[in-house]
């Protein structure tokens, strides 16, 4: 049994055959295939952080894969009510093929896996956000080819989606340049675990200097909203623009996890722009995890 909370957790290789999988699978749904490996097979989906994309993707995976999918909210099990997490993955994970969480502290996910008794997936925590991780390395294959050796610049916020960044420097082989105001910086204890070049820059500018991908999200995520005001201004010279793309390389491609404030951490003609591809990268959501579970469960 294999979980999937962290990039890590999947060798290299693996991580390639399952991009490559999520690409096959994406063009036989696209022809309108039936493939169902998961028949009668049943995903819990725990939520403790709200959520479209992953909602969606996961329920429509589950389904199109010929299983079914529980939704279950704070509210819906015991773990909002104070039920240890030990005794929740005891007993969820007695009735269902595997779980789902998307959660605040990543300890959560980590002790849930180890009392569970299926395969646990990581659809976020404060940490880490693999799953998008998984989407983004697949669509930038299908635009421009292996990512490995490339340059990509995350300009930004320190977070979770940064961290699963440097863990994909180590796993997909390319030079990440990580750009964020002062005292915004990534966990030092997560750059120093990872075996890849990694620069870290507090001017956007330099970082993007022949970037191949250009990356960025919110902000404030979620759970800091009472932080906006001072995080506007904070990452105010942190805007990816056209100035910002113009340094990066001719064909760079721009992605952002979504959703996007527009005017914000990115300009309407950039996320809207040629370069953009975050319509492929939220789609590739559903494939990338079609082939995870297929991976996981099947």
């Amino acid at each position: 049994m294999r979980h999937f909370l962290t990039l890590k957790d999947l060798s290299a290789d693996e991580l390639e055959a399952l991009i490559n999988r999520a690409s096959e699978l994406k063009k036989m749904q696209h022809k309108g295939e039936i493939y169902q490996p998961l028949k009668n097979k049943v995903l819990a989906m725990i939520f403790e952080k709200s959520s479209t994309r992953t909602r969606v993707s996961f329920e429509s995976a589950m389904i199109q894969f010929g299983g079914g999918s529980i939704f279950l909210s704070p509210d819906d099990t015991q773990l909002g009510r104070g039920e240890p997490v030990e005794d929740s993955a005891r007993v969820i994970s007695s009735m269902v093929d595997a779980v789902m969480i998307r959660t605040f502290e990543h300890a959560k996910i980590e002790t849930f896996a180890k009392y569970s008794s299926v395969p646990v997936i990581n659809a976020l925590t404060d940490d880490f956000h693999p799953c998008q991780l998984l989407a983004d390395m697949q669509t930038y294959q299908e635009h421009r080819g292996s990512i490995k050796g490339k340059k990509v610049v995350w300009i930004g916020d320190g977070n979770n989606m940064c961290h699963s960044y440097i863990n994909a420097a180590q796993q997909f082989g390319f030079e990440l340049h990580i750009a964020t105001p002062l005292g915004y910086e990534p966990k030092a204890d997560i750059v120093s675990s990872v075996d890849a070049t990694i620069a870290l820059f507090n001017n956007p500018a330099e970082a993007a200097k022949d970037a191949d991908l250009v990356v960025t999200d919110v902000w404030a995520s979620m759970g800091q909203e009472e932080e906006q005001r001072k995080r506007e201004e904070a990452f105010a010279e942190f805007q990816v623009n056209n100035d910002i793309m113009k340094l990066a390389a001719k064909d760079a491609l721009f992605m952002h996890c979504l959703p996007a404030h527009r005017g914000e951490e990115v300009t309407a003609d950039v996320i809207d722009g040629e370069q953009s591809v975050v319509w492929d990268e939220a789609e590739n959501r559903l494939h990338a995890q079609k082939a995870l579970l297929e991976f996981l469960c099947a």
